[in-house]
């Protein structure tokens, strides 16, 4: 006999989204596999809203990354137990917005005790960086570039200044600046200041968050020469009427590297010989949140998953609205 449908947000048509129930998942439960009742759920808006929400396939199930208590495991977890708050995240486990969740082992984390959950799921966003953390040639103490402060954005900046380096943030809307700000980042700028050399001498690394074209030519010029330039944010639409010109040559004749910050780039998990892993980095994600080096408080706004659509749209169209959204779940379950 099935149990009580699940509920679960929901996609329906370009920029419509809805709470829909779904039949739950009867499945017996994997051997190492965790289940239970979803606490928080992220909304990551950059892949979220260019990867479904404006356009796609309909219906369609959205999410990020989730917190959840877990209810029951398989017989071959030994290291968590019912009652446990874990954090889980996509491709691996689910993470979506839903009632309920439902991941491998390996694919979750425990939630540090203390850390409220809104907080915690956050490590998620900070995992993307984190990868670029993981695979740079910049050193700690050298300067690095963020250029757009979104959610991504600005945790990098904060992530980074907590690892030591000399952070230079840009970001044009006045509000995400003043945010920065309020989160330790001294030195926030509305573009890029290239006029201004002596800021910009040595800077090793450019993280580039906002996936326009114009903050990736400013951020290969900004960079020194051998200097790195990362895309971290995604390229979705054609902004602007630069030429591919403009941006090689400087390539060229800064002697940039120019690369892809796609996360997955480390392993999943961590293995001899290889640096580093994407799970290694959400732990320490969780631990940095729980330790204070890295806040999250005041970018979010907290709404129920009833009121998916005005998240969404406020994270299409209100920028002062919060960087992104926290599905509150605890009253849907």
């Amino acid at each position: 006999m099935s149990g009580p449908a699940d509920s679960v947000v929901t996609f329906t048509a370009a920029q419509q989204a809805e709470l829909k129930e779904l039949a739950p998942d009867d499945r017996p439960l994997g051997p190492d596999e965790l289940t239970g009742r979803t606490i928080v759920s992220l909304i990551s808006p950059g892949t979220e809203i260019g990867g479904g929400y404006l356009e796609g396939s309909y219906p369609s199930q959205p999410g990020y990354a989730a917190i959840f208590r877990v209810e029951a495991i398989g017989p071959d977890v030994t290291d968590v137990r019912a009652g446990d708050v874990v954090f889980c995240t996509g491709p691996a486990g689910i993470g979506g917005h839903r009632s309920r969740q439902r991941c491998p082992r390996i694919a979750a984390l425990p939630a540090p005790a203390g850390l409220a959950p809104e907080l915690a799921v956050h490590a998620r966003l900070m995992g993307v960086s984190m990868s670029t953390l993981t695979t740079t040639r910049a050193r700690p103490g050298e300067k690095v570039l963020v250029t757009g402060l979104g959610p991504v954005g600005n945790l990098a900046a904060q992530l980074f200044g907590a690892c030591g380096y000399e952070v230079i943030a840009v970001e044009p809307v006045e509000a995400r600046r003043a945010l920065a700000e309020q989160k330790g980042i001294e030195r926030v700028f509305a573009s890029v200041p290239l006029a201004d050399k002596a800021l910009l001498d040595g800077v090793a690394l450019a993280l580039e968050c906002s996936g326009h074209e114009q903050a990736a030519l400013d951020a290969c010029r900004a960079v020194r020469k051998g200097g790195e330039v990362v895309l971290v944010g995604v390229p979705r639409k054609r902004r602007t009427e630069l030429h591919a010109f403009e941006l090689l040559e400087r390539v060229f004749r800064g002697y940039v590297t120019l690369r892809s910050g796609w996360e997955w780039e480390v392993p999943r998990h961590g293995a001899d010989f290889r640096a580093g892993s994407v799970f290694g980095n959400l732990a320490a994600a969780l631990r940095w949140l729980a330790d204070g080096r890295v806040r999250a408080d005041g970018l979010y706004q907290k709404l129920s998953p009833r009121h998916a659509q005005q998240a969404y749209q406020d994270l299409l169209h209100r920028p002062d609205a919060g960087l992104t959204v926290v599905f509150d779940w605890t009253e849907e379950v």
